[in-house]
């Protein structure tokens, strides 16, 4: 990946949530060249700019995406305006990385895909998991074939975060639900470990606002290995996650979709690699690293997460929300 210290892209940060400080705090962390934040408030794209010293603060997402030392955006709005987001500072000639989930639906992610190709630029999910150091070490040691054949992956990602029907999370017209804020987590991850799911069956808590707040899924995947996660937004759990070979399993421990340790385990017991993680910062970083090497070389597309397959992650989310009953306004 890029070098911290070779030259990069000039980033600008649409939005000024939570999401979008940990992202600039990381980008800093990196020494990335962080110009510009936008947002539709002056006040707190000011406020955002003042603490990361960013030199511009735009009082709307038009004046952000016509800066012309802005070469690419993070776009860090609620789920439901990635896709109008992504469309707008790609039509004004920007690169964009786009907070996971890319969009609401695969639909909405056709149409970003599409634009990106017509303009020849970036359009990359932010699944900052992918490009962590263990992941990107597990991916070795699997392609090294010491697990052997993989027959099972398991995955959580449960948190107690809020029961306020008013929450973002809980709103359904803001896309709430367990599955696209948390499930995303573990569903990529089966599909980066076993590929794409041959077969589906999920089941859900539903709240009182149509929301998912706990869903379970079991994959099958080609060769006939399984996946299953659970995510929920009300009830925390171990946030671990395995994968089980026939020579080997790895267990990834907590929180196994952030920068963490895993060992890699003889069916005997024996530990064969003790992998202990060394980052600075969260760990979103990794992921502007690699978007600004897929611009720099020319290749506009993710070797670790291509946007086809951001798309059709995208689609399985769409058929698990179709199992369990949850669908969006915006549908309709």
């Amino acid at each position: 990946m890029t070098s911290p210290d070779s030259p990069g892209l000039r980033w600008g940060i649409l939005a000024t949530g939570g999401i979008a400080h940990a992202f600039a705090r990381d980008l800093r962390t990196a020494g990335r060249d962080l110009v510009a934040v936008g947002s539709r408030r002056a006040q707190a794209a000011q406020a955002f700019a003042d603490e990361f010293e960013i030199g511009r603060a735009h009082d709307s997402y038009e004046a952000l995406v016509d800066d012309p030392d802005v070469d690419i955006l993070y776009i860090a709005t609620p789920h439901p305006a990635h896709a109008e987001n992504a469309i707008l500072a790609l039509e004004h000639g920007k690169h964009v990385l786009v907070e996971k989930p890319f969009t609401l639906t695969r639909a909405e992610a056709e149409r970003v895909r599409d634009v990106a190709r017509a303009h020849g630029l970036l359009a990359m999910e932010a699944m900052w998991t992918r490009y962590l150091p263990h992941m990107i070490r597990i991916r070795e040691i699997i392609q090294a074939g010491t697990l052997g054949e993989i027959r099972a992956l398991f995955a959580d990602h449960t948190q107690r975060i809020s029961a306020d029907p008013a929450h973002r999370l809980n709103a359904i017209e803001l896309g709430g639900g367990a599955l696209l804020d948390l499930g995303i987590y573990p569903v990529s991850f089966a599909w980066d470990i076993l590929g794409e799911p041959t077969t589906m069956t999920a089941s859900a808590r539903l709240i009182e606002t149509g929301a998912d707040s706990e869903v379970a899924t079991t994959f099958t995947h080609a060769g006939g290995a399984v996946s299953s996660t659970i995510s929920a937004s009300r009830s925390a759990g171990p946030n671990v996650a395995h994968i089980l070979g026939t020579e080997a399993r790895i267990d990834i421990d907590r929180v196994w979709y952030t920068p963490t340790s895993f060992r890699v385990i003889h069916p005997q017991g024996d530990i064969i690699e003790d992998y202990v993680t060394q980052h600075e910062g969260r760990g979103m970083q990794y992921q502007a690293l690699a978007a600004e090497r897929y611009v720099a070389d020319g290749t506009l597309d993710s070797d670790i997460l291509p946007l086809d397959e951001t798309v059709a992650i995208m689609g399985t989310l769409d058929e698990v929300r179709r199992i369990i009953g949850v669908r969006y306004p915006q549908e309709d």
